[in-house]
Formats: C-alpha cells, sequence, structure tokens
C-alpha cells in the first residue's frame, strides 16, 4: 500500500467541525489551542461554534480549516503511536488553501507559521477590492467550459479556475462575468452550477495583486525543505526544496488548481490510498471519480479516525513508530 495525505479546500467548513474530535483526542485539542495562540484570536470557538456567517469569512474560514485540518493529522499520528505504528506517505497534497496544511505535515512550515502566513492570505484576500465568486460547473469537462468561457471573451473576469474532478469543474470571475456564462453553459450540456462558499474570484488573474503581497510575508517564517514531497497546485508535480515551493505557493492564489492532474500524478507513482484529514470528503469524493480504483478514507471525527487507522493497518500501511 502507498498512502497519500490529502487536506481540505476552503468551502469544506462547516460550524462544529473539530469539536468531536479535540474532545476525544488530547493531540488534536492541543492543535487548536495552538492555534488560538498564533492567531489571538479563538479559532476554536468559531470552528467549533460559529457563527456561520463569520466562519464563512475568508479571513477566519482559511486559519480555522488550517486548523482544523492539522488537528485530524494530529489525531491520526496520536492514533497511530498508540498502537506502536506510523505512516511514511508518499506524498501530501492539499487543495488551494489546504496546501498549507499540506507543508505543516511534510515539516516545511511549523503550524505556527502556517496560521500566520494565512491569516494574512486571508486578509489579502479579502480586501483585493474585487468583487466576485466562483462556480463549480458539473457536467461538463474543463475542454467544453474553456471553450464556453473564451467564447465570451470577457478576459481576466472570468477564467476556468480549478479542474477538481472529469466533470467538476470551476470558474472563478466578477459577477457579471459569471452570471454571462450561465445560460451559454447550460447550452454547451452543463448539468448546474453551484456557487462556492468563497467571498472573491479566487485562482484568477484578479488575485494576482495578492499573490505579490503575499509573497512579500514569506520572509517572515522559517522554510523547510519537504518530506514527504508536496504536490503543487499549480504544476501538480511533487516539489521538495523549500525556495521552490515559495515561488509557487506565491502564484497558487491567482492560479488554477491543477487537482486532477496532481491526482493522477500520485497515482501514477504507485499511491493507492488516499486520506483527507478535514472537514467533509470533499476531495476523496473528488479523487473516486478521478481514479475510481483507488482506496480512499477520511479523519475528521472520532469514528472516521477509528475506521481509517484500522483500514490502514489492515492493509499494511504502518510502519514501527
Amino acid at each position: 500500500m502507498s498512502v497519500a495525505l490529502l487536506f481540505s479546500p476552503q468551502g469544506s467548513q462547516s460550524v462544529g467541525m473539530g469539536a468531536e474530535l479535540a474532545a476525544a483526542s488530547p493531540a488534536a485539542a492541543e492543535t487548536f489551542a495552538t492555534a488560538d495562540a498564533a492567531l489571538g484570536w479563538q479559532a476554536s470557538e468559531l470552528a467549533w461554534h460559529g457563527p456561520e456567517e463569520r466562519l464563512n469569512d475568508t479571513r477566519q474560514t482559511q486559519p480555522c480549516l488550517v486548523a482544523t485540518s492539522v488537528a485530524c493529522l494530529r489525531a491520526l499520528e496520536e492514533e497511530l503511536a498508540f498502537r506502536g505504528e506510523r505512516l511514511a506517505p508518499a506524498f501530501v497534497a492539499g487543495h488551494s488553501v489546504g496546501e498549507y496544511a499540506a507543508l505543516v505535515a511534510a515539516g516545511t512550515l511549523s503550524l505556527t507559521d502556517a496560521l500566520h502566513l494565512v491569516a494574512r492570505r486571508g486578509d489579502l484576500m479579502a480586501d483585493a477590492g474585487v468583487d466576485g465568486g466562483m462556480l463549480a460547473v458539473i457536467g461538463l469537462d474543463r475542454v467544453a467550459v474553456a471553450g464556453v468561457v473564451d467564447s465570451l471573451g470577457l478576459g481576466p473576469d472570468l477564467v476556468v479556475a480549478n479542474e477538481n474532478a472529469p466533470g467538476q469543474i470551476v470558474i472563478s470571475g466578477t459577477p457579471s462575468a459569471l452570471a454571462a456564462a450561465a445560460q451559454p453553459l447550460h447550452a454547451a450540456g452543463a448539468r448546474r452550477s453551484i456557487p462556492l462558499k468563497v467571498s472573491g474570484p479566487f485562482h484568477s488573474p484578479l488575485m494576482e495583486r495578492v499573490g505579490t503581497a503575499l509573497a512579500a510575508s514569506f520572509s517572515t517564517v522559517t522554510w523547510r525543505d519537504a518530506d514527504p514531497a508536496v504536490v503543487s497546485n499549480v504544476t501538480a508535480e511533487p516539489v521538495r526544496d523549500a525556495t521552490e515551493i515559495r515561488g509557487l505557493l506565491a502564484h497558487q492564489v491567482h492560479s488554477p488548481v491543477e487537482w486532477v492532474r496532481s491526482v493522477r500524478g500520485m497515482a501514477a507513482e504507485g499511491v493507492d490510498t488516499f486520506v483527507e484529514c478535514g472537514p467533509g470528503s470533499a476531495l476523496t469524493g473528488m479523487v473516486s471519480r478521478i481514479v475510481p480504483l483507488a482506496h480512499t478514507l477520511n479523519v475528521y471525527d472520532s469514528a472516521s479516525l477509528s475506521l481509517a487507522v484500522d483500514s490502514l493497518l489492515v492493509a499494511g500501511a504502518g510502519v514501527p513508530a
């Protein structure tokens, strides 16, 4: 068995995330305590109790998601250690903001440093002054969606942002551009278009200034080479070098998330089991459509944790701690 660890994207957040796991796992509880201290506000309180409106503000969403995802990872590590085992994943990867949690898993960033950067990222994205959003287009492939987008001739106001899975393509743009695309996409065969729970046109050229400003913050934290390799959202390639990771991360906020290529690349390198650490199951759902024969597991509460650990150990994925 070869394992990749995945970390959840924005849009996965929900009030209550991480609460039950933190009550059951000292390692998860400690992670939330570290996050609260690093941020100077109660990410745990917001993640566990809301209100939903505030949790969905990208300034709070991003740090809360990273804290929750890392808490899930630490609970997984804790339970494996209790059984005398540990994981040696072949790769780690996160979708959009989840890539910061992946960098913590790879040892590239400490949790505190990752949260400082993610808080800065959220502030910059919220304050970018660009009105817009993102739509998941269901039922069309990337070529078809790109054809519709290009035919509208709206330039950077409307772009293909993410290729999440076959038949699930995300577009990003201004409100008027997204509205203009609705009918042509339907005419091209889209079954539906689902607005994402985000507060701007992320992963589009409209966010380029955010990437530049975010990169200026990178010198304030300590970077280490990744072990295991992190699969970059921008290139869909595994990366270990810290300097290269920094450069790609600066582009990530205004570049498409190449998730389909990322998952296929990991599968081509022998990964047959994908474990999502974080609220919900957005990424494992995508994996099941990208690589239907892959085994998927989730860690978001004590029940899913127990199932994941049992499945990994039965399959022989653990190595002696």
